[in-house]
């Protein structure tokens, strides 16, 4: 079992081995290495490729998607471009396969759709996406350019969350219909910020409270700590503030995630009364704290009451609608879906969709992945989640051994993802550029604590890096 296992995760796979048998590889990685050598590239490459993802992880909320997508194509022939010069043999990672294997599906899907104009304009985009994870998988392999991107993104997170915060003090007009009319909570203010949508900013913030706690354990001093204590304060605040009710499943699974990370990382110093004890004293205090929390706030309450009523609650009533007619788009044409992207989805839905029920996505990113790719995408995108999940894992344990601090931003990566996918079992705002860039920055984290960069640490001395960080 444990070897069929392995053999899911790609654990055993050679890596090296493969790109030494590859003839892809083996006539572009390296093929301008010379001129690199003597280039301004060789210095400055992955600071400007640093600098470009600092950029649009600056201005994906608050611009146009088009200015987002030439930043990302910016992004793609910068990747295209170290690449080509870098040293052969360096950079791929497991996770890069898998990828590779979904973006396949896509591009299958693509050529199979009925639509297959509207189809290629989504794989275009999802492409796009790509390409912020190869660059960042790449440059964050140096872990002072790491620190300041993650460190971008947690800044533009506090002028997002304070202005949301204050939407919910000073109110704020409701772009559409969020909250049900009949409920005792209609004159709600669900807060936005600059996104627009409640259900798209407590996304948004999600992967800003996973990175606010990693924060918090890397940066030295206690000013600094301090900052990364209000950034996750506000934060939380801000998104308990949406009153998104994915956004809040969200947030216990991403908070869930991380204690379970920083037990396995303390759990080396444990006495046996604690190894066997920790997990469920976090469990059930974390499990205490949402109780208390959910009986003594009446608006929480009737929030979360709304999920268990089913059809008389006007947004569950629609989901349900819209997920019958997405069932319905699925059986027929279940192999290899109708391909990918929003414009394809619009395409077919109108054909399938129940009287007044109109919609812009199937309203659940695992229904929406089936549909699009149908259930050969489907598999290769769990199969995705799989090696994303368990490299992480093991990069954790290797940090763990060697103590190095840097692991609490691998932490932060992996304790996002299942948040985002929480969420998105009732909603697809996953899909949205401000999302996607920050979900494939996240992925790209993790391939970037891959070997290569496990072996660099090994060279140094893990008490020193401990000392130095504390």
């Amino acid at each position: 079992m444990e070897s069929l296992w392995q053999s899911i995760t790609l654990a055993r796979l050679s890596v090296a081995q493969w790109q030494r048998g590859s003839w892809l590889h083996r006539f572009t990685v390296g093929l301008l290495e010379p001129w690199r050598n003597s280039s301004l590239l060789n210095h400055y490459g992955e600071a400007l490729g640093t600098l470009l993802i600092s950029i649009v992880l600056g201005l994906a909320p608050f611009v146009d998607n088009t200015l987002t997508a030439v930043l990302l194509i910016a992004c793609g022939g910068l990747w295209f471009l170290l690449t080509i010069s870098d040293k052969p043999g360096r950079g791929l990672t497991p996770i890069h396969l898998v990828v590779a294997l979904y973006w396949g599906c896509m591009l299958l899907a693509t050529g199979l759709s009925p639509v297959k104009t509207a189809a290629a304009t989504g794989l275009v985009k999802a492409s796009l996406y790509l390409a912020l994870f190869l660059l960042a998988a790449r440059v964050f392999r140096n872990g002072r350019l790491r620190n300041w991107a993650v460190m971008v993104y947690l800044f533009v997170t506090q002028v997002i969350s304070v202005y949301g915060i204050r939407q919910h003090f000073f109110g704020a007009d409701a772009l559409a219909t969020w909250v049900d009319p009949n409920s005792p909570q209609a004159q709600t203010t669900r807060v936005y910020s600059y996104l627009g949508n409640p259900n798209l900013l407590g996304a948004y913030l999600m992967p800003g409270i996973a990175l606010s706690i990693a924060a918090f354990f890397i940066w030295k001093r206690i000013g600094p700590k301090a900052l990364a204590a209000l950034i996750f304060l506000t934060n939380s605040a801000c998104l308990v503030l949406t009153y998104s009710r994915g956004a809040w499943i969200g947030m216990l699974l991403t908070l869930a995630t991380f204690a379970l990370l920083l037990l396995a990382w303390l759990s080396v110093k444990f006495t046996p009364f604690w190894r066997r004890w920790a997990l469920p004293a976090v469990l059930g205090a974390g499990t205490a704290f949402v109780i208390v929390a959910v009986v003594a706030l009446e608006p929480l309450r009737t929030r979360v009451a709304s999920m268990f009523v089913g059809r008389q609650d006007s947004s569950n009533n629609f989901r349900l609608n819209v997920w019958a007619a997405v069932g319905d788009m699925i059986k027929d044409r279940p192999v290899f879906g109708i391909g990918p992207g929003n414009q394809a989805f619009n395409s077919i839905y109108p054909l399938y969709q129940r009287p007044r029920y109109t919609a812009l996505s199937a309203y659940s990113i695992f229904l929406e992945t089936i549909v699009e790719l149908g259930f050969v995408g489907f598999v290769a995108f769990i199969w995705m989640l799989t090696v994303i999940f368990s490299q992480g894992w093991r990069s954790l344990k290797t940090l763990r051994d060697k103590g190095n601090l840097q692991a609490f931003w691998l932490m932060g990566a992996i304790a996002t993802l299942p948040g985002e996918l929480g969420q998105g079992l009732f909603d697809t705002v996953w899909f949205r550029p401000e999302i996607q860039t920050l979900w494939w920055l996240c992925v790209g984290l993790i391939a970037s604590f891959y070997s290569p960069i496990q072996q660099s640490l090994g060279n140094k001395d893990p008490r020193k890096e401990l000392s130095a960080t504390l």
